[in-house]
């Protein structure tokens, strides 16, 4: 318990930054939708003058914009890129952190067993990334409300956040599992944020090219899109079974590698 404790004050500074941010870049996508819809523009008819690979980029590509909740569909993206970024970075932190810090020494000399180390760590990021996801949809719920005139956006937001929660856990455990296995992690982060990058950067060559779709397994950001879910077509079950069996074997990744890998002090 108190290693539990200990990382969850050691990342809360980081937290409150993190949680700042998404609620800033909420509110600052909602104002400019203010904006456009007041100054009297088509906004609809000022994005399908984009090229389509600009559209795609900025997730724009099949959401109705003059809604407000299909304005929040395109922020979305933006929302997933900064929970999984931080997910990924926190995952490989709280694993890395005795050796980068030198006090791997010092806690290994414990009376606790490192299944109970990297139990209360995992533990400390899950409750991290929770709550990330609960400032997140509050942000989003409360802000959007002020602009839906009326609408119904409570479920979808629920739904994109339910998504967007699978999604921070696989990122997580990327990050632990990658830091668990490498035999110096301090470089986990960075190697995690790479392999968010790359999918991401895949997701995007998919909505390009439509024969890329088969591809689309191989990217967690085309398993759950704010454009399918605002249609009502909720979450892919497909999709969700993936993330659960990716999630389980990374995790379990992490603990064998954590178990049995020499810690420099």
């Amino acid at each position: 318990m108190n290693i539990f404790l200990k990382e969850l004050k050691s990342h809360r500074k980081s937290l409150i930054f993190w949680c700042i941010g998404v609620f800033l870049m909420v509110a600052s996508g909602m104002m400019k939708y203010e904006t456009y819809k007041s100054s009297g523009q088509s906004l609809e008819d000022m994005i399908k003058e984009l090229p389509k690979s600009l559209r795609a980029v900025l997730g724009f590509n099949d959401l109705d914009v003059t809604k407000a909740s299909g304005y929040f569909g395109m922020l979305v993206i933006y929302l997933l890129l900064m929970a999984t970024i931080h997910a990924a970075m926190l995952g490989a932190a709280i694993i890395a952190k005795e050796e980068r810090d030198k006090t791997s020494e010092f806690l290994f000399v414990k009376p606790v067993s490192r299944h109970t180390i990297i139990t209360a760590k995992l533990l400390a990021a899950f409750v991290n990334i929770v709550i990330f996801n609960l400032v997140t949809f509050a942000s989003s719920v409360m802000l959007l409300n002020q602009y839906s005139d009326g609408e119904d956006v409570t479920g979808n937001i629920a739904v994109n956040m339910a998504a967007m929660f699978i999604l921070q856990v696989l990122f997580m455990v990327i990050g632990t599992a990658l830091a668990a296995w490498k035999r110096r992690p301090k470089n986990a982060a960075s190697q995690a944020a790479g392999i968010l990058l790359l999918t991401y950067v895949l997701s995007i060559a998919i909505d390009l090219n439509e024969k890329m779709e088969n591809l689309k397994y191989l990217t967690p950001f085309k398993y759950f899109e704010a454009k399918n879910i605002m249609d009502g077509g909720g979450l892919d079950g497909v999709f969700v079974l993936i993330s659960m069996v990716l999630i389980a074997v990374l995790t379990a990744v992490t603990y064998l590698c954590y178990r049995k890998r020499d810690l420099s002090a």
